[in-house]
């Protein structure tokens, strides 16, 4: 049996945090682990990314790794980079907008029988709607999307499709898309 990584997620630079807990396989590939991120925020996932754990860059892409002198995320182990409780890395998701994740290794655990993994536990708040600008055109969102007199407030909530809840989150939902 092996061990599974009990994983906290913060999207950093918004306030309050938003944020994930899950538990994924330790010998899960960087690769793997960005879409089980991406499900569980959840992002498009039409972006460019990286890891980068201790001081070292994991690309999801051959090309953005050789540009940028890094490594490729499908060749590389969760567990090869972080091998210890309270290590931290980073995500780096959509260069343009720049949403990085902080991934800290809160606790390693055996496997439970009968437990499909990767799971959420735990989150809170809604993860901001991707192609938004980042943290700073998140702000910009909410004011407008909050405020009916203000002059986007109109086109925002037809780009996203109506509403949008920033505090909504739903564990059981993000389990499903995980599955």
């Amino acid at each position: 049996m092996g061990k599974i990584y009990q994983l906290k997620i913060t999207l950093k630079e918004i306030k309050p945090p938003v944020w994930r807990r899950l538990e994924v396989p330790a010998d899960t590939k960087l690769d793997d682990l960005y879409h089980i991120i991406l499900c569980a925020m959840p992002w498009g996932g039409h972006h460019l990314w990286s890891f980068e754990f201790d001081r070292e860059e994991y690309f999801g892409d051959k090309e953005s790794a050789d540009e940028m002198g890094g490594l490729v995320a499908s060749k590389y182990k969760l567990s090869k980079v972080l091998t210890e409780e309270s290590q931290k890395g980073v995500l780096t998701y959509d260069f343009g907008d720049d949403w990085r994740h902080e991934i800290l290794l809160e606790k390693i655990l055996d496997t439970e029988k009968g437990v499909t993994y990767p799971r959420c536990m735990a989150g809170k708040r809604a993860c901001p709607p991707d192609d938004c600008g980042g943290p700073w055109g998140y702000e910009d969102f909410l004011k407008a999307i909050k405020d009916p007199k203000h002059p986007e407030h109109e086109d925002m909530l037809e780009w996203i499709g109506g509403e949008f809840d920033p505090e909504e989150f739903d564990v059981e939902a993000t389990n499903e898309r995980l599955r």
